[in-house]
């Protein structure tokens, strides 16, 4: 008996081949369009251009439609290579002057440990921070260096020095200790005999640090001001009684992020030669009559415990 075909049985995968066909053609039309085309290199750039006017193109971005290499503008190219090529040794020189800070800080530290001194030392962002206290270096109201404060200096200088094309300021501050718990010492004399003990400090690492720009070294008097513990009794007064020093290292990467520098450039845009003579001569002026004051008064103005 003869079966009724009906229903569209084995018929289904007839329009698959159509579908399959014309997907082949469109997929044939598009290849053949592509590879009628041509990019105007020129056109394209200008396009580019009007959408950002300040945009550069990258020294290593193919050229489309082009088999000529990169886009490349040999006087964009030069100054970029000069300014990577300095950046790079800007880099390898920070690197360089970190090692040297962190070599001096493992020294002092060695000596310090070694000493047997009550100082304090820390390691900061770009910097060694030093703290002498228990009269390492004076005696109470007295500006005058110990023995033993100069045999330390001898022994941090050479260190100093070693690091010295590294170091960017070497900070001397010097500190009072009030006399009395309930009263400030004399204002003229605290202040003044803070600045002398900082003063001498610098004055004598100068000499005994070589290779480094006597411009780096810098001396400040804080007086009682700062104090680290109550000036209530002896052994306080001790601690408050101290001078402190921080080095810092260059900045490599922003040179005139360094104290000297940034010193030079203000000073360049400053007031004009003349005038800049005459403030300097009437500061010297005031630094001689300060000085010879001081020598005249003696240091036991300030009532320093």
């Amino acid at each position: 008996m003869k079966k009724k075909s009906g229903g569209g049985e084995g018929g289904g995968a007839n329009w698959m081949d159509t579908y399959g066909d014309m997907v082949t053609l469109l997929l044939c039309f598009f290849v053949l369009l592509y590879s009628m085309s041509t990019i105007d290199t020129e056109k394209f750039k200008a396009m580019a251009l009007s959408f950002n006017p300040n945009a550069v193109s990258s020294p290593t971005a193919p050229d489309i439609g082009s088999n000529d290499g990169p886009i490349q503008d040999p006087e964009l190219d030069g100054n970029m290579g000069d300014q990577l090529k300095e950046e790079e040794e800007k880099e390898k020189k920070q690197e360089e002057t970190d090692a040297a800070m962190e070599q001096l800080y493992q020294m002092m530290k060695e000596y310090i440990e070694n000493s047997g001194k009550n100082i304090e030392i820390t390691k900061g962002d770009g910097g060694v921070f030093l703290s002498f206290a228990d009269a390492v270096f004076f005696d109470g109201d007295s500006d005058v260096l110990r023995e033993e404060g100069k045999k330390m200096l001898d022994d941090l200088a050479p260190m100093l020095s070693q690091a010295s094309e590294h170091i960017d300021e070497i900070r001397i501050m010097g500190h009072t200790a009030q006399a009395s718990a309930t009263e400030a010492n004399t204002t003229e004399g605290d202040r003044m005999l803070a600045a002398t003990r900082s003063a001498r400090v610098t004055a004598y690492l100068q000499d005994k640090v070589t290779g480094l720009d006597p411009g780096r070294l810098v001396s400040e008097g804080f007086g009682q001001h700062r104090p680290v513990a109550p000036n209530d009794v002896e052994a306080n007064r001790r601690k408050n009684r101290r001078v402190e020093m921080v080095v810092t290292g260059k900045d490599m990467i922003n040179e005139l992020n360094g104290a000297l520098e940034q010193y030079t450039t203000l000073r360049e845009k400053g007031p004009s030669k003349a005038s800049s003579e005459e403030d300097d001569a009437s500061s010297k002026d005031s630094s001689s009559q300060a000085a010879s004051s001081a020598a005249e008064s003696g240091t036991d103005s300030s009532g320093e415990g």
